[in-house]
């Protein structure tokens, strides 16, 4: 992955050697978790890497090229360290991970041999197998723009520009009733059209569940009631009180972006593309040529 250090190198080429397996973790939370296969902690980079933590990791595979380098980790799930309800809630989902051969004695001399992404991750009977994927599993993806009628940006990135925290457009609510974990009801929540929600998100924004996020799949009256329901149940336990922020929807289409959004400027998408009937109009001497039926 990275050049061997100079001193790391010599203690391997003197045959006697006091090396382990340093592992760290950051999820996109910015919690930082480290790990070794060595019988006493080791701190080094700011991180302290917890011995007996349950951790291994199988043959590390690494290639020239682009070919996908990988390997997996298998551990036990621990209340200090990787929970089983955090695995649930993706706490851990492309996590970056970084491996360390370290000479104990002396941290400074390590080699780091692998960087990359916590792929899938599977739990079962009290332990956890995780897929670890190298730099190069993002040369994977296919890159390039779509030409497609509808926007092809995520309402606020950077091809979008909106500016989700423009009056109007989001509403923090303490949650009043909650149903599965996918169901919320509010009364007396006015000031947005009925549907103004849908296709956005409900994100959380306090408790044991902060961070997380679910795509609205509805918004609606029922009586005086404002009803969100999600496309999928949030995973994690919500409770009365916890704080979470409506943010509104976006279908894609231009007559959306400049009504809604007054952002047609930025629209991704390409709305004068011909569509398939196109290809079946032939040529005629009155009314329009659209491709349209000919009946």
């Amino acid at each position: 992955m990275s050049e061997m250090d100079v001193g790391l190198q010599a203690h391997l080429e003197g045959g006697l050697t006091t090396v382990a397996h340093a592992w760290a973790i950051e999820r996109k939370d910015g919690v930082i978790l480290g790990f070794t296969d060595h019988d006493r902690e080791l701190t080094f980079d700011g991180i302290t890497f917890r011995a007996d933590t349950g951790l291994s990791a199988l043959a590390l595979s690494q290639s020239t090229g682009l070919s996908v380098d990988n390997t997996e980790a298998l551990g036990a799930l621990s209340d200090l360290s990787i929970r089983e309800d955090e695995i649930e809630q993706g706490r851990f989902d492309e996590a970056e991970v970084r491996a360390w051969l370290v000479n104990w004695t002396d941290v400074s001399q390590r080699w780091l041999q692998f960087r990359g992404t916590i792929g899938e991750l599977r739990r079962a009977d009290g332990g956890f197998q995780a897929e670890l994927r190298g730099l190069t599993e993002l040369l994977n993806r296919p890159l390039g723009r779509v030409y497609q009628k509808p926007c092809t940006a995520v309402l606020g990135d950077g091809a979008c520009r909106f500016d989700l925290t423009a009056p109007g457009f989001s509403i923090d609510l303490p949650i009043e009733t909650v149903t599965q974990a996918r169901v919320f009801r509010w009364a007396g929540v006015d000031g947005f059209d009925p549907g103004w929600f849908a296709r956005g998100r409900l994100e959380v924004q306090t408790g044991s569940a902060a961070g997380l996020w679910g795509m609205v799949k509805q918004d609606r009256f029922e009586g005086a009631d404002r009803v969100i329901e999600l496309w999928e149940p949030m995973r994690s336990p919500l409770e009365a009180g916890t704080v979470v922020r409506l943010i509104a929807g976006c279908d894609k289409r231009s007559e959306t972006c400049r009504v809604k959004f007054a952002n047609l400027a930025n629209f991704q998408g390409f709305p004068d593309v011909p569509g398939e009937d196109w290809m079946m109009a032939v040529p005629k001497s009155t009314g329009a040529n659209t491709g349209g039926s000919l009946r």
